[in-house]
C-alpha cells in the first residue's frame, strides 16, 4: 500500500519536476560512479611490472634533469636497464654513473642527441644504439619552454624554431627510430609528456607556441594509441600541471607543484592504462576546479597571470643588461 501510495504521489507531481528529479539522479549516479574510478586508479591499482610486461631495457629522452632524470631512477629502482638520451655528454656520464652507483645491477647506456641541433644524426645514432635491445619503455620527457612569458610577437626567431623542433619534430623521429623494435617484439609502452597548458586550461596566453606544441603531442599521442594497441603497445600522454623543476622556474615543491621525484613516483602507476592521464592526484583536483568554471573566467585569470611572469622576466633581463 505505501508503494502504492508513493507511486500516485510521484505521478500527481509535475512532469518538469520528474524530469528535473530524474536529470538529479543520473548526474549524481554519474558522478559517483567516476569518483570511484579516480579513487581506485588514483590510490589503489596496481602499477603494472614493466620489465615482464614490456620489456628490460628503457630509452628516457631529456635524462639529466628534471622529470626525465627522474624516470631514469625509477625505471633503475624496478629493474630495467637504461639508455638515457640528452644533448650533453658531461652531464650524461654523471647521471649513468649516479644511476650505477645507487643501482649497481642497472646497465646504463647513454645516447647523444642534441634535438635542437643535429637531430638526424643523433636520431641515428639512437637507432643504433637501440637495435637487438629489448627495448619496452620509451618516455619522451626532453622539451623546452619559454625563458618566461611573453606576447607571440615577441618571440624570437631562435625560440620559435627550438619549440618546434624539438616538442614536436624531436619527440615525433625519436618515437619513430624506437617504435618499429617493439613491433617486432609486439610489445611496448610509449609515454610522451604533454602539458596542462594544452589540455587543462582553455588557452595559455603568452606562452602560445609551446601550449600548441603541447597540444600536438597530446593528439600525436591519442592516434597511436589506437593505431597500435592492437599490437600490443601502450600509448600514453601524461598531463602534468606545474612541476618543480629548472624548466618550469620553480625551486621549491609543494602539495600543488611537487618535486620531480614525486611526480615520477605517480607517473610509474600509471604507464600502461589510460591514453591520457593525470598522474599525480592534486593536479586532477585541480583540473576539475577549473572545469567547472566559465572559460572566459580562466582565460582571464591566465592572460593576468602571464602578464606578471612577463613582467618580472623583463625586470630581470634589464638587471642583467644593466
Amino acid at each position: 500500500m505505501e508503494a502504492c501510495a508513493c507511486l500516485q504521489y510521484l505521478m500527481s507531481l509535475p512532469t518538469w519536476l520528474l524530469v528535473l528529479t530524474a536529470v538529479g539522479i543520473l548526474s549524481l549516479i554519474k558522478f559517483s560512479i567516476a569518483l570511484l574510478l579516480w579513487t581506485y586508479a588514483t590510490f589503489l591499482r596496481p602499477g603494472k611490472d614493466l620489465k615482464r610486461r614490456y620489456g628490460s631495457w628503457a630509452v628516457v629522452t631529456g635524462a639529466t634533469d628534471g622529470i626525465g632524470r627522474a624516470f631514469a631512477f625509477q625505471f633503475a629502482r624496478k629493474g630495467l636497464n637504461l639508455v638515457l638520451v640528452g644533448r650533453n655528454p658531461d652531464k650524461l656520464r654523471e647521471t649513468s654513473e649516479a644511476v650505477r652507483a645507487k643501482y649497481g645491477k642497472a646497465q646504463v647506456e647513454t645516447v647523444v642527441v642534441d634535438l635542437a641541433g643535429d637531430l638526424d644524426g643523433g636520431v641515428r645514432r639512437l637507432r643504433d644504439k637501440v637495435e637487438g635491445l629489448d627495448v619496452g619503455v620509451l618516455v619522451n620527457s626532453a622539451g623546452v619552454s619559454y625563458p618566461y612569458a611573453r606576447f607571440f610577437h615577441e618571440v624570437d626567431e631562435e625560440l620559435l624554431r627550438n619549440l618546434i623542433k624539438v616538442n614536436v619534430e624531436g619527440l615525433t623521429k625519436v618515437t619513430q627510430a624506437v617504435l618499429p623494435g617493439m613491433l617486432q617484439r609486439k610489445r611496448g609502452a610509449i609515454v610522451n609528456l604533454g602539458s596542462g597548458a594544452s589540455i587543462v586550461i582553455p588557452s595559455d596566453p603568452l606562452y602560445a607556441v609551446y601550449a600548441a606544441t603541447k597540444a600536438y603531442v597530446d593528439q600525436f599521442s591519442r592516434c597511436l594509441y589506437v593505431e597500435y594497441k592492437n599490437s600490443g603497445i601502450d600509448v600514453q600522454c601524461q598531463v602534468p600541471l606545474y612541476v618543480a623543476t629548472k624548466m618550469a622556474s620553480i625551486r621549491r615543491s609543494s602539495f600543488w607543484v611537487p618535486s620531480a621525484d614525486a611526480y615520477v613516483r605517480a607517473a610509474m602507476r600509471w604507464i600502461g592504462y589510460d591514453p591520457r592521464c593525470t598522474p599525480y592526484w592534486p593536479h586532477s583536483l585541480l583540473w576539475c576546479l577549473i572545469n567547472s568554471l566559465p572559460e572566459s573566467a580562466v582565460d582571464k585569470w591566465r592572460l593576468g597571470f602571464c602578464l606578471n611572469i612577463r613582467k618580472k622576466g623583463q625586470l630581470k633581463d634589464s638587471r642583467k643588461q644593466a
